[in-house]
């Protein structure tokens, strides 16, 4: 289904089946596959493949060569039925490649709303990012990695599959990232350690002068004494009965499976 105020240029494929909501403009040499929904207000520039189960939010900027939903590179990948999903106001530059999911994961590679994916960004299978999230060109992620909310990723790093990235991280340039970042750090280097908070982050985003002293209090309690990390989640626990924003380290570290970057 094609919605009438739809524009698509003559030398796009769309094949039947495929559904084209109100006023999203197809450019030229696209190819939208027969399961694939697109949202209201989404512009694909042009040179697109678009295909498998594949949904697509509202008001999504695609650029050039991008390569949305296509066959994962995960060897044991048998045709299974899964797919991506796309939320709204993304932006998705050149040469982005984001694959379907697999049935060992939770069948679905999921992006949020409002992020940026710069110049040849790689999202495998079973991904799930968060929204307001920045990475920029060639960074790599692994299958079933995690992004949380805010976060930035600086461009060239790479991402180990299974790693979850804390919510208001931020991963400087041409790291190697193969455990779990916690919420609100800055992370360099291969491999990725800490570098302290991200404190510019979390002003421009508003937290609260007290909100920022506690984070302050909770990496230290993390990186900045000789706790192992059971005895530190105790020391988190009871540092966010009087702040809750603490609740975030203390909900990262029951997550993670990999282990922290120490």
């Amino acid at each position: 289904m094609i919605h009438q105020s739809a524009i698509i240029h003559p030398s796009s494929i769309i094949e039947e089946g495929a559904i084209i909501h109100d006023n999203v403009h197809i450019g030229p040499f696209c190819f939208i596959g027969a399961q694939v929904e697109i949202g209201a207000r989404t512009l694909l520039k042009s040179h697109i493949v678009i295909n498998g189960i594949t949904q697509i939010g509202e008001d999504n900027q695609i650029y050039q060569f991008a390569s949305l939903g296509e066959v994962n590179q995960d060897l044991k990948y048998a045709k299974e039925s899964t797919r991506i999903e796309i939320g709204h106001y993304n932006q998705i530059r050149e040469s982005v490649t984001i694959h379907r999911g697999t049935i060992q994961g939770k069948k679905v590679t999921k992006i949020g709303n409002s992020n940026l994916f710069m110049i040849n960004v790689h999202i495998a299978h079973d991904c799930i990012i968060g929204d307001h999230c920045v990475m920029a060109n060639n960074v790599t992620l692994g299958g079933h990695v995690r992004v949380d909310n805010h976060t930035i990723i600086g461009g060239m790093t790479a991402i180990h599959q299974f790693c979850i990235i804390g919510t208001h991280v931020m991963i400087g340039g041409c790291s190697g990232v193969v455990q779990d970042i916690p919420p609100f750090i800055i992370a360099q280097g291969n491999h990725a350690t800490p570098f302290g908070l991200n404190i510019e982050g979390l002003k421009r985003r508003g937290f609260s002068r007290s909100s920022v002293h506690a984070i302050r209090d909770a990496y230290k309690i993390l990186y900045r004494s000789s706790k192992t990390v059971e005895s530190a989640k105790e020391a988190l626990k009871a540092l966010a009965a009087e702040h809750p924003i603490i609740n975030e380290f203390v909900d990262f570290l029951i997550r993670s499976q990999r282990g922290i970057i120490r």
